[in-house]
């Protein structure tokens, strides 16, 4: 069959490499704020605008269209799904003004809401049971190699050829990501229809509502700043193009080598630990952007050391919600993946605001509220040593 023919150890790459693509339309706007704004005659805060709004859009359809097109075969649908991504980012390169940039993008997002948690739940597919957790990690390397690479990269070609031309880069490997993913995944992979009883069962987990809480406010805390970093590196420390570029880089390469330990020590610490490590770096890297503002060795050092929870708490999440209810997996992961957009649309939202007023300093201190809270909950979830039962 088709399925044995593809190597198991080549599908995860193909879908974390769809996961980079996938990254990188989300995260796209955050590396060329000044361009946009520029190029289209509007604010900073009206461009972060593409965030926040694509994030809600976000948020909305991943677990609308995990419901929807649950039935159909993994291939068809993730590749599918990379195809809209590509042709959407090429599509945006040409877009005459804002409002149809904007119109693009959520049609984009609204497609491409599906990739990351049905890539997810294809990994419980093709894995035995034991390798779950490393593999979903190993997935997620996409998502931090595109703010490894990808973002960087897009904030050096849009400071010097435009934004347009970051656009069409992005919808260039959307091409060579699809053909990869087509080629590569399996047939005949088919998850757990998703119904009206998965939600209803989810909605009744105290576990599961706690864990998709702790997503959503890891992920506020964190975009509160990361939506306007360039801008605010520029603001506070008179940083260059280069300079903001070289953050990125550093915030992206911490997150890549976090997702790689994460997905080392994953099987072997358990999840919880895992996530509590991480969770832990997270706030004391966004304690020291916010301590630190207004000097950027300080604030490239605190970026280091919060890019290491970055992408690594998210798919420890991941890999949580899947341990804590296997045959709802599908339905968990694809509401992760929701509140972490919500989360983004939130934290966007509040530093915008922010922004917009100039409190530049008091963004930091705000994350830190919000990640303060995501590691109390992440206590609140400690499991809980098993009872012995007397003979």
């Amino acid at each position: 069959m088709e399925k044995s023919r593809a190597p198991d150890r080549l599908v995860p790459t193909a879908l974390m490499l769809g996961n980079f693509v996938t990254g990188c339309s989300v995260l796209a706007p955050a590396g060329m704020l000044p361009e946009l704004s520029a190029g289209l005659g509007i604010s900073i805060h009206a461009a972060g605008l593409l965030i926040t709004f694509g994030a809600v859009t976000l948020c909305i359809g991943s677990p609308l269209t995990a419901w929807l097109t649950s039935r159909i075969g993994r291939r068809t649908l993730l590749t599918t799904t990379l195809a809209v991504l590509a042709f959407g980012n090429l599509a945006s390169a040409f877009a005459p003004d804002y409002t149809s940039l904007l119109v693009i993008r959520l049609v984009m997002l609204a497609v491409g809401a599906l990739y990351t948690p049905q890539a997810a739940g294809t990994a419980a597919l093709i894995v035995p049971a034991e390798r779950r957790g490393s593999t979903i990690a190993y997935i997620f390397l996409g998502w931090s190699l595109a703010a490894a690479v990808g973002l960087p990269l897009i904030t050096f070609i849009a400071s010097r050829y435009g934004w347009r031309a970051a656009y069409g880069e992005i919808g260039a490997l959307g091409c060579v990501s699809f053909l990869l993913l087509l080629l590569r995944l399996p047939g005949g992979l088919r998850g757990v229809p998703v119904d009206l009883k998965t939600w209803v069962e989810v909605g009744r987990s105290r576990a599961i509502l706690l864990l998709l809480a702790i997503t959503m406010l890891q992920m506020s805390g964190q975009f509160v700043v990361f939506t306007f970093m360039g801008p605010l590196l520029k603001k506070l420390t008179g940083a260059s193009p280069d300079a903001i570029g070289m953050v990125f880089g550093i915030y992206g390469v911490c997150g890549f080598l976090g997702v790689v330990i994460a997905a080392r020590i994953v099987d072997t610490w358990g999840p919880y630990r895992t996530s509590l490590l991480f969770t832990c770096l997270l706030l004391a890297g966004i304690t020291g952007w916010a301590l630190g503002a207004g000097t950027l060795v300080l604030m490239a050092m605190a970026v280091a050391i919060w890019g290491l929870g970055f992408a690594s708490t998210n798919s420890m999440q991941q890999v949580r919600l899947v341990a804590a209810a296997p045959p709802l997996a599908s339905a968990t992961v694809a509401l992760n993946t929701s509140v972490l957009y919500i989360g983004q649309a939130v934290g966007s939202a509040v530093g915008g605001l922010l922004f917009a007023h100039e409190r530049l300093y008091s963004l930091g201190f705000v994350a830190v509220g919000f990640v303060v809270l995501a590691l109390i909950l992440v206590l609140l979830t400690r499991p809980q040593p098993a009872v012995a039962v007397p003979a």
